[in-house]
């Protein structure tokens, strides 16, 4: 993987850049829509690549493993030939998942044992196994197995979970550079910064994933019920460790207002089901705020769901039917609600990288962030 920076804004530390990979580049900052079980939930690829524009999508260790299974897609050639997808993918290594299991998981040093919350069979992850379902799946772009702590901890534990971190870590770049991808195509390794809101682990922690000497480093364990402004203080901090020359991931963020106020703390790479699970309960994104179409008030309204929208589902379909859809629980309104959303959160990076490049983004950014947060 070849990161290249191309613009940096004048007012914050906010870049725009091109990810190589062998599956396409990326241009950054970049949001990648969350495809768990290896698809993007309402949507079909052709959707995802000709009127969204996705440049990239995420898939999950933890669920594709359980099923269809490493066999499965290993005979397939991995998930971009399993999917029909020819463009980059990311896979999540398991450990949110795994961490979001507290009653059907144990954690070990040397790795995690949990039951399977389809059948309840039991399964053990390690470092080492992790590094070899995320070969076999086939991401350009693999996470390293961590343990994501919950909000609130305690101090000993978030200590002793990114104490564990690291050692995990360690192993997983070890098996990592011992073993060949499948297909032919390179694939990447990015480690995770831990050590909950905590900002002396989390400086000890970026200066050791910094050690580690990656071509690309996240950030994790934010977003999990801390306040915003916590988030983004440990997002400043961290970012203000890791390379200037690789780029920086935040894991599971979030609402366009944190997208682009992280935007402007160095991030560049997000991900996060907000748009597409919202988008399911009837929740729009627009850039002039927030829309509930479920709302009597939208029930005759039969303008355009988002005039400024770029995707054919913001002008062929009214804010009046797609209410009816969702209110007579239609499959269509899914399908039509996250179209939207997530050509709007595509939309939004877009216009992010162009203020950048324009050197006018703060500028934009804080008058976007008051519009994003109205209530329609």
């Amino acid at each position: 993987m070849d990161f290249k920076i191309l613009n940096k804004d004048n007012n914050s530390k906010a870049r725009t850049g091109l990810i190589h990979t062998d599956h396409g580049t990326l241009q950054t900052p970049v949001f990648m829509p969350v495809g768990t079980m290896g698809t993007v939930k309402a949507v079909h690829q052709r959707e995802l690549k000709n009127d969204i524009n996705a440049q990239i999508i995420l898939g999950n260790t933890y669920h594709l493993y359980l099923r269809p299974g490493t066999d499965t897609l290993k005979k397939a050639g991995g998930l971009h030939k399993f999917n029909g997808w020819d463009r980059p993918i990311l896979t999540d290594s398991g450990g949110y998942q795994v961490y979001s299991l507290t009653d059907i998981r144990k954690v070990k040093d040397d790795g995690v044992m949990f039951r399977s919350h389809i059948d309840g069979s039991k399964h053990f992850f390690t470092p080492e196994n992790v590094m070899d379902i995320q070969r076999i799946i086939g991401a350009d772009i693999i996470m390293a197995f961590d343990e994501c702590t919950p909000y609130p901890c305690e101090y000993d534990y978030a200590l002793k979970s990114m104490k564990l971190t690291h050692q995990w870590l360690q192993r997983c770049c070890t098996h990592f550079d011992q073993t060949d991808n499948e297909y032919g195509y390179k694939q990447t390794l990015f480690p995770i910064v831990q050590g909950s809101i905590y900002k002396d682990l989390r400086i000890q922690s970026a200066e050791f994933i910094v050690s580690m000497n990656r071509e690309g480093n996240a950030i994790g364990g934010l977003s999990v019920g801390e306040p915003a402004e916590v988030m983004y203080e440990i997002t400043d901090l961290v970012c203000n460790i890791l390379p200037l020359n690789s780029p920086r991931y935040l894991m599971g963020v979030g609402t366009p207002v944190n997208i682009l106020e992280c935007i402007a703390l160095g991030v560049d790479m997000f991900d996060c089901v907000m748009p597409t699970r919202n988008a399911r309960n009837g929740m729009l994104f627009t850039a002039q705020g927030i829309i509930n179409i479920r709302n009597q008030k939208w029930k005759n309204d039969f303008s355009p769901i988002d005039p400024e929208g770029e995707t054919f589902a913001d002008h062929e379909y009214s804010k009046a039917y797609l209410r009816h859809l969702l209110i007579s629980k239609e499959i269509l309104a899914a399908q039509i609600a996250t179209i939207h959303n997530l050509g709007f959160y595509m939309r939004l990076m877009k216009m992010a990288r162009e203020k950048i490049n324009e050197g006018t983004f703060m500028q934009w950014k804080n008058q976007m962030v008051k519009q994003l947060s109205f209530r329609l």
